[in-house]
């Protein structure tokens, strides 16, 4: 993917979890990882969030992709 494939609530997969956005960046985007607390999806409303929000940089980014 690319930076600009990304926006705030898009749901994507890396490095075998499902993420999502919370946030873009002129050259990251932020991201809450969806797979860690799959039983509670209170654990994702936010801002502010009650689970680590994550960056992903330009490297990073090239390896997500879209669900399907």
């Amino acid at each position: 993917m690319k930076r600009s494939d990304f926006h705030i609530g898009i749901e994507f997969e890396c490095g075998e979890k499902l993420w999502r956005c919370t946030d873009v960046g002129s050259r990251v985007i932020v991201a809450v990882c969806l797979s860690d607390h799959p039983e509670d999806p209170s654990w994702y409303n936010g801002p502010p969030y009650a689970v680590a929000e994550f960056v992903f940089d330009e490297d990073s980014i090239q390896a997500c992709s879209i669900i399907a």
